[in-house]
């Protein structure tokens, strides 16, 4: 996610320097999303169960109960304010917390084929700006695509629209944010999506598209 990007002031901070490079729609989210969900054992979108593209589910080890699925990892953590798709309305949401750890960045790198020096290699990434490693912020945008996965029913992806205002460490924890903030109709809903540290810093604010429906029945 950092390749390529323009010059700047080099007084600027790394947070202002991050804000300037990064600040920008990202269109093609969606596709780089898919290896962040094939690194943590999610089925890739166009290659689920249901053949739908740009459905999230979660790994068919964990069952329909939210404390299994919250807690597919123990670092791992999810709040909802709803439990059931024709409860969602304006203002409902779903909160989903875990640490960007460094096997993470490294199978990112892997499947992505994203191996940006300034993710991988600490010696060039301390002659950087930021002073060191750094996450991918797809990586780190992942966890939104994570959290919508914990609405209740199926989530399907339509867009998402990205600002990246700061970079994470590797090692910190995330707390992605999904609320819903206008009812479109059709079981579509836009969301207010953002990514905090723990220090309550947002280092990615955005807004998504997305349609929420019944989990479809099971087939004896």
């Amino acid at each position: 996610m950092s390749s390529n990007c323009p010059e700047s002031d080099a007084s600027a901070t790394p947070s202002e320097h991050w804000s300037s490079i990064s600040k920008h729609v990202v269109n093609s989210y969606v596709e780089a999303n898919n290896a962040l969900f094939a690194a943590m054992g999610f089925p890739q979108s166009g290659e689920n169960d249901s053949g739908t593209p740009g459905t999230q589910q979660p790994p068919e080890t964990a069952s329909e109960s939210v404390t299994e699925l919250a807690f597919g990892d123990e670092a791992w953590l999810m709040e909802r304010s709803a439990e059931r798709p024709d409860e969602l309305d304006v203002g409902d949401y779903v909160q989903f917390t875990k640490p960007i750890e460094e096997t993470d960045v490294s199978a990112f790198a892997q499947v992505s084929g994203d191996t940006n020096r300034l993710h991988l290699e600490s010696e060039f990434a301390e002659g950087t700006q930021f002073g060191g490693r750094i996450a991918h912020g797809t990586l780190v945008a992942g966890t939104i695509s994570a959290a919508l996965a914990r609405f209740p029913g199926l989530t399907v992806y339509l867009s998402q629209d990205l600002e990246f205002h700061a970079p994470v460490e590797i090692g910190e924890t995330v707390t992605a944010n999904c609320e819903i903030v206008e009812v479109l109709g059709g079981d579509r809903y836009r969301l207010h999506t953002t990514v905090e540290t723990v220090d309550e810093e947002t280092v990615i604010d955005g807004e998504a598209i997305v349609v929420i429906q019944d989990l479809p029945e099971d087939e004896d």
